[in-house]
């Protein structure tokens, strides 16, 4: 509705589960091949972003046809993806074989940052986790990514008016969040900051990214968790930053419920869509 930057999900192997690789088979092709490391990229979906998994994928977006018949692993990787995608009963899926190295859906941004969202998190949460990644990192299918965001759409999207608005609106998983960007995003009215109270929300946005490197040995499920209270320095950025946005809608702190603020924000959702 408000000419924000546009959000997509993570990028769909449709592989067989060729392309995806664990840590245990990750060091044993780095073993057998090393030159295939650059080939090898972290993948991240919502349980690697909020939980700090660690996985693999094999990312041949850029990998040359000697590359491939050159090595005996990518090319009996490629070659098994191809059969699995031959082998589906799903006509989509059969027309990806022609193109076997790749990803089937692809969106993944090249030299630019991007802003991770994962599809679901748990309904504990006060905060859903979100975040940076650099371009090398891989999205899965299971996050949402906004290539080309800035701190002061992080701000926002982190702040209690967007999580007040995503627990609105948007669908659940049993009674987890299912976050997506037609039903929570697309449709978000955002504010119309001035320059200072832009300002103001990149400073808290910026705050609460260094309050989480903090604690380098925690994962998002363990500071955003219900002992949220033993992460101080977050906590505090957090609330910076929920006043900071708030402010930028012109919101009352003392006394905006949340409630109340959904109710703001659909009528402001109400003026965006009748203009």
């Amino acid at each position: 509705l408000c000419g924000m930057p546009k959000m997509n999900f993570g990028n769909q192997p449709r592989d067989g589960g060729f392309f995806v690789i664990k840590e245990d088979e990750y060091r044993d092709i780095i073993a057998k091949e090393p030159s295939l490391k650059k080939w090898l990229h972290p993948y991240i979906g919502a349980d690697e972003f909020i939980k700090g998994k660690k996985r693999w994928c094999l990312w041949l977006k850029h990998a040359s046809p000697m590359d491939i018949i050159s090595s005996k692993i990518l090319s009996e990787k490629v070659e098994a993806v191809r059969q699995f995608r031959l082998s589906s009963k799903a006509k989509t899926t059969n027309g990806y074989a022609k193109v076997p190295k790749l990803f089937a859906q692809i969106t993944q941004p090249d030299d630019v940052d991007y802003l991770i969202i994962p599809s679901v998190s748990s309904e504990r949460r006060r905060y859903v986790p979100i975040g940076f990644a650099t371009s090398d990192i891989i999205s899965s299918n299971a996050v949402q990514i906004v290539p080309d965001a800035t701190l002061y759409h992080f701000g926002v999207m982190t702040s209690n008016v967007h999580m007040a608005w995503m627990r609105a609106v948007c669908g659940r998983l049993k009674s987890d969040y299912r976050y997506s960007k037609e039903i929570v995003y697309n449709t978000f009215p955002w504010p119309q900051p001035t320059e200072v109270q832009r300002n103001k929300i990149e400073q808290t946005a910026q705050a609460i990214l260094n309050a989480r490197a903090l604690y380098p040995d925690c994962s998002f499920a363990d500071m955003y968790g219900e002992k949220m209270y033993l992460f101080p320095e977050l906590l505090k950025a957090h609330q910076d930053n929920d006043r900071a946005v708030m402010q930028a809608y012109g919101f009352s702190i003392k006394d905006m419920t949340e409630s109340k603020c959904v109710t703001e924000l659909m009528k402001l959702y109400q003026e965006l869509t009748t203009q």
